[in-house]
């Protein structure tokens, strides 16, 4: 349940931050200044989450080595979410070096709840089987909270906009979030227990930390594989609202298209665990690429037609659902490979990676939408004439193309690095728990507890 709220901030800022800046009718060059920088800011996460990782891994409380960073980081968080949300009056040069610190600042600590939050799912279980059950019902929750914001937010400001202007409508729709990201939060931190999973070990340096991620060849492998796919899924999902908005010229249907989203992505979480029982990983990440680019080609063809729009949808957002599960236990499987390879268990320094492509795919996402938006002068309609402004045929066809040709170059290069580089079936990854266990390198709480009472 924590996953709702956490991920109702995550996506006002990954999807909709790009068109609240819009509608700053920031200048160009100060436009793509801000771009610039979070995109900059996203790949300095590289180096936080993997410390972030570490200082994890270390940590020793009476509320345990996740508990205590997944909270202070949700306040830290929600404070930053809101002033990144705040016209502060600044334009120019100032706008810039004030953006630049908020957002830095919003990185550093969103990491400081995300690495200890996904940490916990790998943590509970070493059966695979159970992870994915674990990461489906938590994506379910993460979907739920995602589709709230998408399809919540149009209605939203059709209501707050004209009685307290587009700009305090976006702050308050921001507050709104993250006090329900508060709530869903408080939930994870009251309510889970962690881990099941002891592993006696020294504290992590930073080679340590060096050796974990770039000699675990298939967790390097599999991150290929997820920033690539990651980067065109969200790139897709970042241009929403502004290409029902210009190109049909009717954001109205960006909620019902959101909905059926959101439905989509949820039937895949449900129905993730069922299909695992009929086919193998490779055979369904096979069908998800395919019912994914099906999708997208649908969706490049219609024409504003909210039926034909749903199809495309669910196609394209019931694989990608699939898809998301996959690489997550991909990531979960890598620490179970990495400690059989290298003698350590690194969760937290593992799953570091996991929401550094997520970042660095949303950024990446951000920057087509932004260099987009100010090759077809978005960034530049006054706010009294953006209400039913509609780009002309030639920009409508640059923008669809970019919108969908980049996202299907990419899942399908993602599903090629799968395919070609990751090994660890279901075969592989049970000879390696039994190859730890042998080796006495893998210790229950349960077992380490009747040692101890012994």
């Amino acid at each position: 349940m924590g996953t709702l709220g956490r991920d109702m901030v995550y996506i006002l800022i990954s999807m909709f931050l790009v068109n609240y800046l819009i509608d700053l009718q920031l200048s160009s060059k100060v436009f793509a200044w801000v771009s610039a920088l979070i995109l900059l800011a996203r790949l300095f996460d590289a180096v936080t989450d993997f410390v972030m990782g570490s200082i994890v891994d270390n940590t020793r409380t009476r509320w345990g080595n996740y508990k205590p960073w997944i909270f202070v980081g949700m306040i830290a968080a929600g404070v930053l979410t809101i002033l990144l949300f705040t016209d502060f009056g600044a334009r120019g040069f100032w706008f810039v070096i004030l953006f630049a610190g908020i957002y830095l600042l919003w990185g550093l600590s969103w990491t400081m709840n995300d690495i200890p939050y996904w940490s916990l799912m790998p943590a509970l279980t070493l059966d695979q089987k159970e992870r994915e059950r674990i990461s489906s019902r938590a994506k379910i929750f993460a979907t739920i909270g995602t589709f709230a914001v998408v399809v919540g937010i149009i209605p939203f400001m059709q209501i707050f906009e004209p009685r307290i202007g587009l700009q305090k409508s976006w702050l308050l729709f921001a507050v709104i979030i993250v006090v329900a990201m508060m709530i869903f939060q408080s939930v994870t931190l009251i309510w889970t227990k962690e881990p099941d999973i002891v592993v006696e070990q020294d504290k992590i340096t930073l080679k340590d930390i060096v050796t974990v991620v770039f000699k675990n060849d298939q967790l390097l492998w599999t991150c290929a594989a997820m920033v690539t796919f990651m980067t065109g899924y969200l790139t897709f999902s970042s241009f929403g609202v502004k290409y029902f908005e210009h190109v049909y010229g009717n954001k109205e249907m960006y909620s019902p298209f959101g909905a059926v989203m959101g439905v989509a992505m949820i039937a895949g979480y449900v129905i993730f665990p069922i299909l695992r029982k009929a086919m193998a990983r490779s055979s369904l990440y096979t069908l998800a690429t395919g019912l994914a680019i099906v999708g997208y080609v649908i969706f490049f063809f219609s024409p504003p037609n909210i039926i034909i729009l749903g199809v495309a949808a669910f196609l394209l957002f019931f694989g990608s659902a699939l898809i998301i599960v996959l690489m997550l236990v991909f990531v979960s499987d890598t620490i179970d490979y990495g400690h059989w390879k290298l003698g350590r268990r690194n969760t937290a320094i593992t799953f570091a990676l996991q929401p550094f492509i997520s970042k660095v795919g949303a950024a990446l996402g951000t920057m087509v939408v932004a260099m987009t938006a100010i090759a077809t002068g978005l960034n530049q309609i006054p706010e009294e004439s953006r209400e039913g402004y509609v780009l002309d045929p030639s920009d409508q066809l640059t923008y669809k193309i970019i919108m969908v040709s980049v996202p299907i170059v990419l899942t399908l290069v993602g599903y090629a690095i799968y395919r070609w580089k990751y090994r660890i079936d279901e075969t592989f990854h049970a000879e390696i728990l039994t190859d730890l266990e042998a080796r006495g390198q893998l210790v229950s709480n349960a077992e380490a507890l009747s040692v101890k009472e012994g």
